[in-house]
């Protein structure tokens, strides 16, 4: 059942941009442009973070996760991916995000990293949800990206298919294309849905946080994901489950997995923090997808969990 009443959680706006933060154009190595977003901390600085979310995601979403770590003294940037969020209204067309593979989000990141490092001071963490993490593991197995410290919050290291076994997953998906399908949706999207908001968060007020920004932004808001979008995600899980794909990342990496997502593979995420050379993951077992905008019950221990590493593993400078 969803809760009759919407409760804040926190006494954070999260429909409000906070004091100091601004939203520069970058513009990759295509000169494809990008909303950036940047908010620098005062006082004694902890360090350079870069955040960076999932899917069809939005800065405005993870607001009060940034407002914490800029609370610590971290300067906070990143940007919206190319094709969704501020990023997509660029294009002048607010058509779905038919990717056919991820390579030009990992060379948008890699680029965008190492621009970053040269003009910020250290340490530099990064810390990705989702698809970011997806791609930012593989910006750091195939770019060589190398930071003080990664994060990677529900990663989207293999997609949850359910039942459906990987190979007919991806057979149906090949079907599809074949039939001249793949820039169509793989289904509709009720947004009034409890189920959809429980597939993300337990949190009510956060999941009609987004629906807010949706409205107050016209075109920020995305649909469901292609079979072409589906395609690339299955052959990125591919490429990550490839034998030396991650064993030479040379970053300290944190995997937080929920044990509730309905979106990614939590033994996915586990195989990888034991390939990786130098990893650490932690089991949220009542936690859903966007760990960052869960309930304060599953919320707070992950920011918890993020701060005791970034304290150990990306010296205050």
């Amino acid at each position: 059942m969803a809760p009759t009443a919407l409760l804040p959680e926190s006494n954070f706006d999260r429909r409000a941009y906070p004091d100091g933060m601004d939203f520069p154009v970058w513009h990759a190595a295509d000169g494809w442009p990008h909303r950036a977003y940047r908010w620098p901390a005062g006082g004694v600085r902890r360090g350079s973070l870069l955040f960076q979310s999932g899917r069809a995601d939005y800065i405005e979403k993870y607001l009060e996760a940034c407002d914490h770590w800029h609370g610590q003294g971290w300067d906070i940037e990143g940007f919206d991916w190319r094709g969704q969020g501020g990023s997509r209204t660029f294009t002048g067309t607010l058509d779905p995000d038919d990717r056919l593979s991820f390579d030009p989000l990992i060379d948008d990141l890699a680029a965008y990293v190492a621009e970053w490092k040269a003009r910020t001071p250290g340490p530099h963490v990064l810390i990705a949800h989702s698809m970011g993490g997806h791609v930012a593991l593989r910006a750091c197995a195939e770019r060589g990206v190398v930071l003080d410290a990664l994060v990677l919050v529900a990663p989207m290291l293999a997609l949850n298919t359910g039942h459906i076994p990987r190979f007919v997953a991806s057979a149906v998906v090949g079907g599809a294309k074949l039939a001249r399908l793949g820039r169509r949706a793989i289904f509709r999207d009720n947004y009034a849905n409890p189920r959809r908001y429980l597939r993300l968060t337990a949190s009510l007020p956060r999941y009609e946080d987004s629906q807010y920004w949706k409205r107050a932004i016209p075109g920020i808001a995305m649909g469901p994901p292609t079979w072409n979008w589906i395609g690339a995600a299955l052959a990125g899980d591919r490429r990550i489950a490839r034998e030396g794909e991650l064993e030479g990342v040379r970053t300290p990496v944190l995997l937080l997995a929920a044990g509730l997502d309905k979106l990614v593979r939590d033994e996915a995420i586990a195989s990888a923090a034991k390939r990786l050379p130098d990893a650490e993951m932690k089991l949220f077992p009542t936690g859903r997808h966007e760990l960052l905008r869960e309930a304060d019950e599953n919320r707070l221990p992950a920011l918890a969990a993020i701060d005791d590493f970034l304290d150990r593993r990306a010296a205050r400078p």
